[in-house]
């Protein structure tokens, strides 16, 4: 089924009257009804569905079931549930409050921030709300104020009437004056900072608790500019996008809409009734119903007489994403734009010493300094992708297992989640350079790319059809522990004869010890051979012939249109590309088939961030 109409959670809050019961007929327990949240995932107040076989089950239920393709594809990017819809009925003043943006929200709170907007239903006569400050004042004379009980002399009184449309960035001191009726569209969240509450006093015969720490923290404490026309929306941000449906009855009667895959569509009903169909489904609402329509249903038809407000969540406005690679050396952060340009790095000595609970802590402030510090703000970055070495579950975020930085069964999506409020995804640290190179490097034009890291062991990644093969196992593709010498050199798995045994730098290091009695570097051999030296050029022939051994076994099962060596020998690589392409044609079927092109990496240090960001 694509059309949910959902039953809300209802409040009780001091504040509140008896116009939602009366007037729009929603059912609640208590004396007074303050707020219905009309569409809400939020544990505080799950909202209900009414109609068909997920009847009687929270919308979150059915998400979970159903799968997070049914709220569309601009809802990747976000963590949770983006929104929370919510009619209020405000028969008295509300506090004077603020909401944190997500950065404090989740720091302090373990929730999203909150940016919502109000439309005004109804208001009585002479009613007003506060919104932001009439003048700019100091975080001294705010804090000095709120004590001395002298708040409402400098904040913004704005009167309003039915019609009237507010935007309330989080930040932005606000409050609801007494006799106005609102629809509420904002972020999934419940977070609210008081500032001043009349001196009221709750159930418990208790004044009610201040936030005023809290507060001072997160206030924009200058006059609030009132945003420009949204037109044609309502209202349009990262968060949502509102708009104003209205059916006379008569001129207008009937409109036809279209739920695309890229979101859901969230229909609130102001005022009126009517029907909403699809080819399979016909449901009826009246004043006070919420309409929840699954990403992809396609058409819809609204027949009646009613006011209403669709919201939908659009693409993110110039999304940049923060890509993540963990060696056991160094970890690079990096911010990756749409076009895979970096716009900037942090590095990071990749400290084993302390917990790694400890050590993600410092790779996301760090990643937060990095936004703060090219003037990003956090709304703009759509997830954060970590290339990490060792054996990665990527679907649960958690590595298994790494040598390289000694961790084990860290669960890195959910840790690093906590300081970052964007998705997190996690991949082993190959695979991202594979994917970095295939997006942005050497690779860039092909779809079916392997790539070799040749360094202090040898790595491997495996992109096919554009995104990272893993199979259906927890780990990926682990290309330098194949065998290619039966009972030959000991490898770092603990098997003999492993690609890895002869095809990374110490391999080449320990061949040509054995031959000359030297320790040279893996550079220097390389150097030497190219410059004539008879035994290093033997040393690195057999070296090419065992790499290229791996490849062609390699390319005789994948098929891939392109092979590309990367790590720090690819840096002296250039003497591997001619003798392995000529080993290529011995793939099978040689040159009466299709033998891929062979290249060094282009990206170096950059390609596990720009394959981390593109997990997204």
């Amino acid at each position: 089924m694509s059309i949910l109409k959902l039953k809300p959670s209802c409040k009780d809050y001091i504040w509140g009257g008896n116009r939602l019961r009366e007037e729009y007929g929603i059912e609640s327990e208590g004396d007074v009804l303050a707020e219905a949240w009309e569409l809400s995932c939020h544990p505080d107040g799950p909202s209900m569905i009414t109609n068909g076989k997920y009847e009687g089950k929270t919308l979150q239920q059915y998400i979970d079931a159903e799968g997070k393709e049914v709220l569309g594809t601009n809802c990747r990017r976000f963590r949770d549930f983006p929104i929370l819809t919510k009619f209020i009925d405000a028969k008295d003043n509300l506090s004077i409050q603020v909401h944190p943006d997500n950065r404090y929200a989740l720091k302090n709170e373990g929730q999203y921030g909150k940016t919502e907007m109000w439309y005004i239903m109804d208001a009585g006569e002479d009613a007003f709300l506060y919104y932001g400050f009439k003048k700019e004042i100091t975080k001294e004379e705010f804090s000095r104020r709120i004590q001395e009980d002298t708040l409402l002399e400098v904040l913004n009184a704005v009167p309003v009437q039915k019609g009237d449309v507010l935007f309330i960035e989080a930040g932005t001191i606000h409050a609801i004056g007494k006799n106005i009726l609102i629809a509420e569209i904002q972020q999934n969240s419940n977070v609210t900072y008081r500032v001043y509450d009349y001196g009221r006093v709750g159930k418990d015969g208790k004044k009610r608790d201040l936030h005023i720490e809290k507060a001072l923290a997160v206030t924009n404490r200058v006059p609030i500019i009132k945003d420009k026309s949204s037109y044609p929306h309502v209202a349009d941000c990262d968060y949502f996008t509102v708009d104003k449906l209205n059916l006379d009855g008569k001129v207008m009667k009937k409109m036809q809409g279209s739920v695309s895959e890229e979101s859901f569509a969230s229909i609130l009903i102001l005022d009126g009734e009517g029907v909403i169909s699809d080819k399979d489904e016909v449901v009826t609402f009246k004043r006070g119903d919420s309409i929840f329509i699954t990403a992809g249903s396609g058409e819809y038809t609204i027949e009646g007489s009613c006011d209403a407000l669709i919201t939908t969540i659009r693409e993110k406005a110039a999304p940049v994403r923060v890509g993540i690679s963990v060696s056991g050396h160094d970890t690079k952060i990096g911010l990756v734009d749409i076009h895979q340009k970096i716009i900037d790095v942090d590095i990071l000595q990749t400290n084993t010493s302390i917990t790694p609970e400890e050590f993600i802590s410092e790779i996301g402030n760090s990643a937060l300094e990095l936004l703060e510090k090219n003037g990003i703000p956090m709304d703009q970055c759509v997830g954060v992708g970590i290339g990490i070495p060792g054996t990665i579950d990527r679907k649960k975020g958690i590595v298994r297992y790494s040598n390289n930085i000694k961790w084990e069964n860290v669960p890195v999506a959910q840790l690093m989640g906590q300081i970052l409020p964007v998705p997190i995804r996690i991949a082993n640290d190959a695979d991202c350079a594979a994917l970095g190179e295939t997006v942005a490097g050497a690779g860039r034009g092909y779809q079916d790319v392997i790539m070799l890291t040749l360094g202090t062991g040898v790595g491997g990644g495996v992109v096919i059809d554009g995104d990272i093969y893993e199979g259906r196992g927890v780990s990926g593709s682990e290309l330098g522990h194949m065998v290619i010498i039966e009972n030959g050199e000991q490898c770092t798995c603990g098997r003999r004869g492993c690609l890895e045994a002869y095809a990374s730098k110490g391999a080449l290091v320990r061949d040509a010890k054995k031959a000359t009695g030297v320790d040279y570097t893996a550079e220097e051999i390389i150097e030497k051979a190219a410059n004539g030296d008879a035994d290093l050029q033997e040393i690195v022939n057999t070296y090419i012939r065992r790499l290229g051994t791996g490849i062609v076994n390699i390319v005789n099962i994948l098929r891939p249109q392109m092979v590309l060596l990367g790590g720090s020998l690819s840096a002296q690589g250039e003497e591997f590309i001619k003798p392995l392409s000529e080993m290529l044609k011995n793939c099978f079927g040689g040159e009466k088939g299709e033998i891929p092109d062979i290249a060094l990496a282009a990206l170096r240090d950059t390609a596990g961030m720009i394959g981390a960001a593109t997990l997204f």
